[in-house]
Formats: C-alpha cells, structure tokens, sequence
C-alpha cells in the first residue's frame, strides 16, 4: 500500500512524461500485487492478471505515445513541450494524443478497457477503497488534463474522448442498475463518473 501511494504521489508531481510513465508503471505494478493478495483463490489470481493485462495493453499505446513525443518535440518536460506543441505537425499530434489516450482508457477503465475494473473488487477492501476512489483510475483523468494543451490543439481527438466518456457514463451506470453484488454496484458506479470526468 505504501508503495502504491508513493506511485501515486511521485506520477502527479513528476514535471515530465517519462517520470509520470515510470510512476504510472509503478501504480500497475503495486496494483497487480494488491488486486491478487489472496493469490491461492483462482478468482482473485484471475482478476489481479485481468487487470495486469489490460493496463499492460494500454501502457504499449502510452510508450508510443511518449516516445513520439520525443522524436517530435526533443523533450519530455511539459513546460518546454507545451511551448512549441503548436508549432509541431497537426497529423503527429492527433496520434501523440490519441496514444496518450490509450494509456488513460486502460488506467480508468474506459470502453473497451472497462472489464477490469468490477473483477477487481476480489482484492482486499482497502485496496478496492485506493484503487476506485482516490488513487489509480483517476490517474487516467489526470493524464488527460496534464496533456490538456496538446489536446487543445487537436479538437477531433477531444471530441471523441467526451463521446466516449459519455458512452460510459451511460453504459456503466446501466450494468450497476442489473448488478446484484454490492461491490460490482460500487465499480459500475465509479466507472460512470470516470465517465462523466472524461465528458467536463
């Protein structure tokens, strides 16, 4: 647990992408470990590895995201890329963004990286509290408000993720109406603000 939030703590101070990628990969990790704590019950095992492949999957479309970045702008530290974001070519950031975005579905659980996140709630009760409330799917909002002038620039992109944010706002909170558990419920719930967060 302290690891996970000293992860945490290091990804929203970090004053560059590659330090927020490094901490962003140390909240997957811890959360993998946490998720799978009863790891000799198959259930927990699975949904521990549901959640390790699923933000694995995103965070390949986040390194290329960061390391195109690179190649496009020289540098890694917001400032210095925010600065000359504008004068960087329309086509590179629209896949620099849509990239990034990648990284922010899976670690907010956004369709269609969304399973996840109910199965999760097999892990202890202070971890499902860390991982749903304060800490790791907010990351993924975070993210997106941090690169906010880069997707300033590239409009399109902004529109689609507000389309999908309130495709899931809608989507979750329909799947909490039928679900029977109460922490699914709870899942499904905070899945439809990440939603709503992801529309504002």
């Amino acid at each position: 647990l302290g690891l996970f939030v000293f992860s945490m703590l290091f990804l929203v101070m970090s004053d560059n992408f590659l330090g927020l990628f490094v901490c962003w990969e140390g909240v997957g990790l811890c959360s993998w470990l946490l998720i799978g704590f009863w790891y000799k019950n198959n259930t927990y095992s699975f949904a521990a590895n549901e959640a390790f492949i699923m933000n694995r999957i995103a965070d390949l479309g986040m390194l290329l995201g960061i390391f195109w970045l690179y190649i496009q702008a020289g540098t890694l530290k917001y400032n210095e890329v925010f600065a000359i974001a504008q004068n960087l070519d329309h086509n590179a950031l629209v896949l620099i963004a849509s990239c990034l975005f990648i990284g922010a579905m899976g670690k907010s659980a956004q369709f269609p990286l969304h399973t996840w996140l109910a199965d999760a709630m097999a892990g202890p009760t202070p971890v499902s509290a860390l991982i749903h409330a304060a800490t790791m799917v907010t990351a993924g909002v975070y993210l997106v408000i941090r690169a906010g002038e880069i997707y300033s620039l590239v409009p399109e992109v902004s529109y689609f993720i507000a389309l999908l944010g309130a495709f899931v706002a809608i989507f979750a909170a329909s799947m909490a109406l039928v679900a029977r558990d109460l922490k699914r419920i709870i899942a499904y719930s905070t899945l439809s603000q990440l939603g709503y967060m992801f529309v504002a």
